[in-house]
């Protein structure tokens, strides 16, 4: 049985390159001061820019919400810019674009993983065998497989003999076919 969970991640670009962040905790900080959570690396964003809070969703699932400024009273000196709209709030949602100030943007996406619930192997799982695969000698019968180099010289022969047999049966068989269709064409003219 398997559940379908989400990854949140969220991509940053900024004056550093690019880093992806995996979101799992309940809060975010996000903004230019080095006590932040996610760090952006520009002077034209403020000291505690914007903040991600986890929210639950009517699934049980979660979902983040991106916030301006500290998430408390004071909002950043810029903004946000999500999806070209200028937002004080956002409930974000795959490839969302957050633009925290020139060169500086994020962009949030919500992968789909499939949970598949994995079991350690069972010490009694058995294959079971047909009876027509064991010879007398307790070794493989008509369904082995049996490779030349296992094969003693005088069997390899002989295996050799029935390949040459095969050879010959072939050409009586297309000989055959080519007398039968030659006498047609006299039966016919």
């Amino acid at each position: 049985m398997s559940a379908s969970h989400p990854n949140h991640l969220i991509i940053i670009e900024d004056n550093k390159g690019r880093r992806e962040y995996a979101l799992e905790g309940d809060r975010y900080s996000v903004g230019r001061d080095p006590a932040c959570d996610i760090r952006l690396v520009s002077p034209f964003v403020s000291r505690h820019h914007a903040t991600l809070v986890r929210m639950t969703d009517d699934q049980g699932g979660y979902y983040y919400r991106i916030v301006d400024g500290n998430g408390r009273s004071k909002p950043s000196a810029n903004g946000l810019l999500i999806n070209g709209k200028k937002l004080a709030a956002h409930d974000l949602e795959n490839q969302d674009k957050v633009v925290f100030g020139p060169q500086v943007q994020a962009i949030y996406y919500m992968l789909k993983r499939e949970n598949v619930a994995t079991v350690p192997p069972d010490e009694f799982d058995i294959t079971l065998i047909s009876p027509n695969m064991i010879d007398e000698e307790g070794e493989g019968g008509a369904g082995a497989v049996v490779f030349p180099e296992d094969l003693e010289d005088d069997e390899l022969e002989d295996n050799e003999d029935d390949e040459l047999e095969d050879d010959e049966l072939e050409d009586e068989l297309e000989t055959d076919a080519r007398f039968s269709s030659s006498s047609r064409l006299a039966v016919e003219e």
